[in-house]
């Protein structure tokens, strides 16, 4: 615990701002280290093996919320319970709140790379001697999903004719990404209109548009390939959005899998969350919301007295490095308060906002943004992204989250959507699928259920046909 002058808001000095900033972006085991780093260097500092109330500096004696604070306001049943407990204290990693082990699906599934992406879909139609080609394309693949490697140089490596490495690159590009391992982004747009065309009709002069006009295209200047192509603006407008709306150049860029490449993402496996939360009595589902925020280290960090008493008889040798000294664990200790102090009133906000998605999952999330937050706390967006970056919540179900997913306004969405597919008699389309929450009150693009099938893990309709198929053949 740290020492608690009030829990009130101060004018911040740039100083005391800056590092409050910097200790409000930092994980729980950043902190600790960087606490150690102090308390080894300041001999100003020290930890007081003792625990403090936050708000009102009560000393505790056992483990849990202070028994003051943590009463209920009168009229406030459903208000939660916020304290401050040391790691030590908390459940073990790997127990839920009641003690039993927690499900295996708490941790995320590990992530896949594009290539092993494409090359689960395509193993089971891949002959045993053609593995090595495909294993050799996808791992030649750039960053855009495209194939800058010659095929010569890939079947003569493998010992193989060119008509088999060129084989084994057709039922890749027919994957998803759909286009995955052209060699140009032209290459690309085409693999992908020939797929569209045996689903759908698609616009007269999009390949010739494809193969004649891509640079015209890029610039939009429709009226200059419409007169290449000898035919009305009008005509090539329609087939050019046809085509933006779509194709995508680079397959690699586009929606797949459980990620996005080249994306920077949260951590996949979750464990030692920063806050846990559980109901106050697990049998009502009424009770109350307990909130337990982890501290990094076990005691009260302070300034040492003995050390402010002998500042002021030092010699004049010495007054200048302690000064410093005094001075930096003043401010160390400053800035944790207005830390804790900040994700305190954060996790308040959150818990007492998103009751039902906490008790209920993801269709219960009420949209909210982070400007929001920060306009009902009084503070900067900037504070509310630092203090909600890096941290990991964990849910009365035993499941841990990143605080992050409070803000993900496509949970409602993607959770309709795992509905819609679940509930299909034969596979829908992105379309279909568009067409469906539409109906159910939410009006998004094809482009975006695509994004949000990715996100859940759900196969395109052709390849969970495919899987249906195989399934009623067993």
């Amino acid at each position: 615990m740290f020492q608690i002058q009030s829990p009130e808001i101060r004018h911040l000095t740039t100083a005391h701002l800056a590092q409050t900033m910097t200790l409000l972006g930092l994980t729980i085991n950043e902190l600790r280290q960087r606490i150690e780093s102090e308390l080894a260097n300041n001999p100003a500092l020290e930890l007081v093996e003792e625990r403090r109330c936050p708000q009102c500096r009560r000393k505790l004696v056992t483990p849990g919320p202070c028994p003051v604070c943590s009463q209920p306001k009168p009229g406030g049943e459903l208000e939660p319970i916020i304290f401050y407990s040391d790691r030590e204290e908390t459940t073990p990693r790997g127990l839920g709140a009641s003690g039993e082990e927690m499900p295996d699906d708490n941790f995320a599934a590990e992530a896949q790379d594009l290539p092993t992406y494409v090359m689960r879909q395509i193993a089971p139609e891949l002959a045993k001697e053609d593995r090595g080609i495909a294993a050799h394309i996808l791992t030649s693949l750039d960053e855009d999903g495209l194939l800058p490697t010659p095929l010569i140089e890939i079947a003569r490596f493998n010992h193989a004719p060119l008509s088999r490495v060129e084989a084994v690159l057709q039922l890749i590009q027919r994957a998803d990404p759909v286009g995955v391992g052209a060699r140009t982004p032209q290459e690309a747009l085409l693999v992908q209109l020939k797929f569209l065309s045996e689903r759908q009709s698609i616009p007269d002069l999009a390949e010739e548009i494809i193969r004649r006009g891509m640079d015209l295209l890029s610039r939009r200047q429709y009226t200059e390939l419409a007169r290449l192509l000898n035919t009305t603006p009008h005509r090539v407008e329609y087939a050019a959005r046809f085509i933006i709306d779509k194709l995508y150049p680079f397959p690699g860029r586009a929606f797949w899998g459980d990620i996005h490449q080249g994306n920077e993402s949260a951590p996949l496996v979750y464990s030692n969350p920063d806050v846990l939360l559980r109901l106050l009595d697990e049998k009502n589902p009424n009770s109350p919301i307990v909130a337990e925020i982890i501290m990094p280290i076990r005691g009260t960090l302070r300034v040492n007295p003995l050390f402010r008493k002998a500042f002021k008889e030092a010699s004049e040798e010495k007054i200048g490095d302690w000064r410093n000294d005094l001075e930096q664990a003043n401010l160390l200790v400053k800035c944790l308060q207005q830390r804790f102090h900040t994700i305190r009133r954060l996790v308040y906000q959150l818990v007492t906002s998103q009751r039902d998605f906490i008790l209920g999952g993801d269709a219960y999330l009420i949209p909210m943004t982070r400007a929001t937050i920060a306009e009902d706390l009084g503070v900067h967006e900037s504070t509310i992204s630092r203090a909600v970056a890096n941290k990991t919540v964990q849910l009365p179900s035993g499941h841990i989250i990143p605080m992050e997913r409070f803000f993900d306004r496509s949970l409602q969405v993607r959770t309709v959507l795992r509905e819609i597919v679940s509930d299909e008699l034969r596979p829908l389309s992105d379309t279909q699928i568009a067409d469906r929450l539409r109906e159910r009150g939410y009006d998004i693009a094809r482009r975006t259920v695509a994004k949000y099938r990715s996100m859940e893990g759900i196969l395109p309709a052709r390849l969970r046909h495919k899987k249906v198929s195989a399934n009623l053949h067993m």
